[in-house]
């Protein structure tokens, strides 16, 4: 393989309130998977500025045991670092697009996607929780029931304040100040009414607030092993960790699918089995993109609205 040179660099002046701009483009946990990516490139060896020629290496090198979306992103990575440092970027050469998509054709496998929480899984969950007798059990099934209704990402769902939040006779509330489809902070909305029986998320919510007596700061927060409410809020990791765990002790199938955006997904797929419009679901999730929840429709309608079914069951 020929050697493809190291470029030579472009020398800009960025001043340090420029930076600031910079940094506060890319959201927390994008930079972090960057900085990840970029550490694993270098510590196989890859060097920075890096050239075709490493990258056609690395990609060789990983790609029977990584993702080919995972090589993607981490081109990606590289792809800003040399943007941002004013050197020419590497990873557009003709034949870094072209392995990657030979990556594709022969490495590539299904997506694991997250098990869709069903209604039913849902009650069973919040019963568990509800017969519960300390407090992790009344935060877990107010935040699950909010997450679901509300189709909250986990990381909307940790970001909840008390001041967020606003009850009224219909129901409640919640601006999204900041999420990951509204970087720039213009903020965004949540409806949640109340329901009938025991899967209210409003009442779940109210019922929390009346035990913790919490009316400030993080609406979720951490619970030590003394059952005393700390002053930070869950992680986002932390919810999936709770749905593992209680889909565990309630004996679901397959409790190790489950995380976070279980919640989201479950959400969109039982609203379609209902016949709920397209636009009404996107509107609850404030989803941007149909091709996304028509994925989640299509997952939830694979049976009622089958070409199959109707030949099997004609006269």
């Amino acid at each position: 393989m020929n050697k493809i040179g190291h470029p030579k660099k472009t020398e800009l002046h960025i001043t340090n309130e420029l930076q600031t701009y910079l940094h506060a483009a890319t959201s927390h946990n994008t930079r972090k998977a960057y900085q990840q990516d970029i550490r694993h490139f270098m510590e196989q060896g890859g060097l920075l500025p890096a050239n075709a020629s490493s990258l056609l290496s690395y990609l060789q090198k990983f790609a029977p045991s990584l993702k080919a979306q995972t090589l993607k992103r981490r081109l990606t990575a590289i792809k800003h670092w040399h943007t941002y440092q004013g050197f020419p970027d590497p990873t557009s050469h003709p034949l870094i697009r072209k392995t990657l998509s030979g990556i594709s054709r022969i490495h590539g496998k299904p997506t694991t996607k997250a098990a869709a929480l069903t209604v039913d899984q849902l009650r069973i969950i919040s019963t568990f929780w509800k017969n519960g007798d300390n407090l992790s059990s009344l935060r877990n099934r107010a935040l699950i029931l909010i997450g679901f209704f509300g189709a909250f990402r986990r990381s909307e769902l940790v970001a909840i304040n008390w001041e967020d939040i606003h009850f009224q006779d219909e129901g409640i509330t919640i601006m999204i100040s900041r999420s990951k489809t509204d970087q720039s902070g213009e903020g965004q909305t949540c409806a949640i009414p109340y329901g009938r029986g025991e899967l209210c998320p409003v009442t779940a919510l109210q019922q929390w607030q009346m035990i913790s007596k919490l009316q400030y700061g993080p609406v979720f927060r951490a619970i030590n092993k003394h059952q005393q409410i700390q002053n930070l809020a869950l992680t986002p990791l932390s919810v999936n960790q709770i749905l593992k765990k209680v889909a565990l002790e309630t004996q679901l199938p397959h409790p190790e699918n489950f995380s976070g955006h279980s919640l989201r997904r479950g959400f969109a797929t039982a609203a379609s089995t209902k016949g709920v419009p397209m636009v009404a679901i996107m509107r609850q999730g404030r989803w941007r993109h149909e091709g996304t929840v028509y994925g989640y429709i299509e997952e939830g309608q694979r049976f009622t609205d089958n070409a199959a079914n109707t030949l099997l069951n004609a006269k």
